[in-house]
């Protein structure tokens, strides 16, 4: 974040003329074949982290739905046991209730 802002004031200090400057420095050091190079070079780097930019936010994503998966398979287990345990209760009744009416004649 230190390295973001001093280069913001730092890029603030360059005016017109000074990028003028800076573009002729480079037309002469790289020469006019290879900026084109450079460029394509730059470009590409940027293509490259923008792909992984994306695939990070995907798999980010992705990470929060399988929570969300995990989550509701938590809820429908908890309600598939209360179910269960309610059927079971049910069925004893039931199997008590006839216990008794055949002990009763």
């Amino acid at each position: 974040m230190i390295f973001f802002n001093s280069f913001l004031v730092l890029l603030s200090l360059f005016q017109g003329e000074h990028m003028i400057f800076i573009l002729i420095a480079i037309l002469l050091l790289f020469g006019g074949r290879k900026i084109p190079e450079l460029m394509r070079g730059i470009g590409k780097g940027m293509r490259e982290f923008k792909d992984a930019k994306d695939n990070v936010k995907s798999e980010i994503e992705m990470g929060m739905t399988d929570s969300d998966k995990d989550a509701e398979i938590k809820r429908l287990r908890q309600q598939t046991e209360a179910d269960k345990d309610a059927e079971i209760a049910r069925l004893r009744q039931q199997v008590e209730q006839k216990q008794s009416q055949q002990q009763q004649p």
